[in-house]
């Protein structure tokens, strides 16, 4: 029988790289799942921003966050007064205040084009379900908004669920292009959204392909 692989781990040391940057043996089960709690806090906290990622690096006495999202603005605020903000939202809620000799860094990266990253394309989908808009409009709009862009190769969008509040879940899915999943030098984008509805669940996943790379 054929296993699911996630496309980016797949690819990790490829094409992809680890998205918590640091190594510690010691202090490895505590410092993941910090990394998990930080992840969690900012997507919650500036849900609005659409982040695309959150990079955690660390070393002796210091700890960077970057924060890769399509509207930096939310995140940012008047004068980096968001910035600073979240910092101590964090500092205070995951940290719990224990941060003495540790210096906490928190960039942010713009995202220039949304429509090519997997993880904010599949949140909008997700924000569209959850106004309960029509799947098969949502996905087929948003297809062909994401092909438009000439570095894309491929799309395909899937939803399962209780689609439209049926009674019973199914999956439907839409694809223009090529996705060439087991070439180790595509450059394949792919993320996993929940949209929590009225009626349940609905699992919304993305797969964008961007070309080969060569060496």
């Amino acid at each position: 029988m054929s296993h699911n692989v996630h496309p980016k781990s797949f690819r990790i040391k490829k094409l992809n790289d680890w998205k918590s940057q640091w190594f510690n043996e010691k202090k490895y089960k505590d410092n993941l799942e910090q990394d998990y709690k930080i992840r969690d806090f900012i997507e919650k906290e500036v849900k609005d921003a659409a982040i695309d990622d959150v990079i955690i690096k660390r070393s002796a006495n210091s700890i960077q966050i970057v924060i890769r999202a399509a509207r930096p603005g939310i995140v940012i605020g008047r004068g980096g007064a968001g910035i600073q903000e979240l910092k101590t939202k964090l500092i205070s809620k995951i940290f719990k205040g224990k941060v003495k000799g540790i210096n906490i860094k928190i960039d942010v990266e713009e995202v220039r084009k949304s429509d090519t990253e997997a993880t904010v394309v599949a949140k909008r989908v997700a924000e569209q379900l959850e106004r309960r808009m029509p799947f098969r409009r949502v996905l087929k709009q948003t297809v062909d908004k994401v092909i438009e862009n000439p570095e894309v190769k491929g799309v395909k969008i899937s939803v399962a669920g209780r689609l439209n509040g049926a009674e019973m879940a199914r999956t439907e899915w839409v694809k223009k292009g090529r996705l060439p999943l087991q070439t180790i030098r595509a450059d394949l984008d792919y993320d996993h959204i929940d949209a929590k509805t009225v009626y349940g669940t609905i699992g919304v996943k993305v797969w964008i392909y961007k070309g080969e790379i060569f060496e």
